[in-house]
């Protein structure tokens, strides 16, 4: 009896230093997890922007850290802006700069800029791996950027465009622009205002009469461009073009009509060729017709003999007759040498 008596006690007293220290390990457990939060809690209790325990809690399940969410809240809190740590968690989770976000806010709201939460969070989504942020598209449009138009980084210093009178103009521009926010999601970026401003500037160039009425009076090129509203669907707004440098190219128009001129002379001289071709051509066919006559006489002057031996046989012909025929033929023949002697001394001096 006693021994069971000793037993249940020996017992029970396990159960109850088992159990106390399942509580201690409960207790460190939440000892470490709130003094892990402890100064973080405090931190944003002291700064106003006060968050809970279970906030805390939570954040760290989701694997997003507190103290920049934090530290993202008190610096908005402290600037006038309230903004909740679910915002600030979401737009983390979504792949943002939370701290990017919270500055970009602050530097509108200190300048007067009309900027929301969403907008802001937007902004920072586009821009994710183009190498730039929200908080410099805020700042560019606090403070005005300056665009070299043509880039320098496209390998060419100056925009070539040719005026009425042929003579090229190169000129270097320098657009100075400001973000529009409100078109920066979805709007062109500055590789279109680049090129607008270089088509603005051709135009302008191309329809002057003469480079003399651009060089008196280059300001024209910036009424021009921006008239056209070449900032039309970009992400930004022009402020101003400002002529950078002028200078006088080659005279095209000249360079045109000597290759033109040089183009018209080779076309004549192939129509010249083709002529001459031509007439070689025809030439040698008179040639050949001449020599085809020839030979026809040849021909015929060889059936002469047969039709005298022909008369001869039939008696057409007697002896006397084709004497006196030959007699004539040899009379011909003297006339001729003679006449052509005579003709080659027409032309010589008597006195020689």
């Amino acid at each position: 009896m006693n021994q069971l008596i000793t037993a249940d006690l020996l017992e029970s007293g396990n159960i109850k230093l088992i159990l106390a220290g399942i509580a201690l390990v409960i207790i460190i457990a939440i000892v470490a997890i709130f003094g892990g939060f402890f100064k973080i809690w405090l931190r944003a209790k002291v700064s106003g922007a006060p968050v809970s325990f279970g906030t805390l809690i939570a954040m760290w399940l989701r694997k997003v850290p507190n103290s920049l969410i934090i530290d993202g809240r008190i610096t908005a809190f402290k600037a006038g802006l309230d903004y909740s740590t679910d915002n600030l968690e979401a737009h983390y989770l979504a792949g943002g700069n939370v701290g990017d976000v919270v500055l970009s806010l602050v530097a509108a709201d200190k300048a007067g800029i009309s900027l929301d939460f969403e907008r802001a969070c937007a902004i920072d989504l586009a821009v994710k791996g183009t190498g730039k942020t929200v908080l410099e598209a805020v700042r560019t449009s606090i403070n005005p950027a300056v665009i070299d138009c043509p880039n320098p980084s496209s390998g060419k210093d100056k925009i070539e465009a040719v005026a009425r009178d042929g003579i090229s103009l190169r000129v270097r521009t320098r657009v100075t622009v400001r973000t529009n926010l409100d078109r920066f999601v979805g709007g062109a970026t500055e590789e279109t205002v680049i090129a607008r401003v270089g088509e603005g500037i051709v135009t302008s160039i191309g329809s002057a009469e003469s480079h003399k009425h651009v060089l008196e009076n280059p300001d024209n090129i910036s009424k021009l461009v921006l008239e056209k509203g070449v900032d039309a669907s970009t992400a930004f707004e022009i402020l101003s073009i400002d002529i950078a440098d002028v200078d006088v190219g080659d005279n095209i128009g000249a360079k045109l009509q000597t290759e033109q001129a040089e183009a018209d002379k080779q076309v004549a001289q192939a129509k010249a060729e083709v002529r001459r071709a031509a007439a070689v051509a025809n030439e040698q066919e008179m040639l050949a017709r001449t020599q085809e006559q020839r030979a026809k006489v040849v021909e015929a002057e060889a059936e002469i003999p047969q039709a005298i031996a022909e008369s001869f046989r039939k008696g057409n012909l007697g002896i006397m007759d084709y004497t006196r025929y030959k007699n004539l033929i040899s009379d011909t023949k003297m006339r001729e040498s003679i006449a052509g002697k005579e003709g080659e001394n027409a032309g010589e001096d008597p006195s020689v």
